[in-house]
């Protein structure tokens, strides 16, 4: 596991790391990291593709990343952003390391899988296909993952082709960790930092709407905001744009807005 630096920075800036979907690549922040590489300092987790460890090994890992990263690179504060997988992760380092932590932003959190029936299905169907069934599967799967009507072609190509980066193995292990995500509630209340849960009224995967109108009454200090037209990947859509969303909530940084003297356009 490491932590990519996709986009220069040429000031010092909050720190803004990235947690992909289960595909783990962390080069699916293209779209968004473009306009928010001047309010933050940039970074996705990129977990290998023949990665098969636990969630405990993954938060671990993860926050031993983070720490390292702030002794090289002080920040005033730091954000998190994950999506879907990466939003479950998300979830379980804010309760291991809070203290690393000043905002949280969540984006179709997959800690919704056990509510739909054909993904826990999925899993043992996953484990007998023959893989030349399984490499053609992701076609068929594309329109599940994302409105492709909102995305343009060289978006919604990154996404097949990140969805054909895991072999079969690991896409199987990794939705078993979605079906045993298991958090304790009560915890989440002990979290008291602002979060903001993105949640897509379209998505075809999972049930964002609903989870993240339950997950806002676990944390004390979230809010949620509902993507009218989104699919589930929603951060490759070209009419999402995540820096309008933070500035609409007031998410951004003040002291950034003084020292680059920048305005959302």
């Amino acid at each position: 596991m490491r932590l990519l630096s996709p986009f220069s920075s040429q000031v010092i800036a909050p720190l803004l790391i990235y947690f992909p979907g289960m595909d783990g690549t962390g080069k699916l922040f293209h779209r968004q990291g473009e306009r928010l590489k001047d309010f933050f300092s940039i970074r996705c987790l990129s977990i290998p593709s023949n990665d098969q460890s636990d969630w405990s090994t993954l938060v671990t890992n993860t926050v031993t990343l983070m720490r390292k990263e702030l002794e090289s690179h002080p920040h005033s504060s730091v954000y998190l952003c994950g999506e879907s997988f990466g939003a479950c992760l998300a979830i379980k380092v804010v309760l291991a390391a809070p203290e690393l932590i000043e905002k949280v932003i969540l984006v179709n959190p997959a800690s919704s899988f056990n509510k739909r029936s054909f993904l826990k299905l999925g899993i043992e169907l996953n484990q007998w296909i023959p893989n030349f069934v399984y490499k053609g599967s992701a076609l068929l799967l594309l329109s599940f993952l994302g409105a492709l009507n909102r995305m343009n072609n060289r978006d919604s190509k990154a996404l097949f082709n990140a969805m054909q980066s895991l072999p079969q193995e690991v896409v199987s292990w990794r939705l078993s960790l979605l079906r045993d995500f298991e958090i304790n509630k009560k915890n989440l209340a002990l979290f008291e930092k602002p979060i903001l849960l993105l949640a897509s009224q379209e998505d075809k995967l999972l049930p964002s709407v609903d989870e993240g109108k339950e997950l806002v009454n676990y944390f004390p200090n979230s809010s949620l905001t509902i993507l009218p037209e989104s699919g589930h990947a929603c951060l490759l859509e070209t009419d999402v744009n995540l820096l309008k969303i933070l500035q609409q909530n007031n998410f951004l940084s003040e002291e950034n807005h003084v020292k680059n003297n920048l305005y959302v356009k």
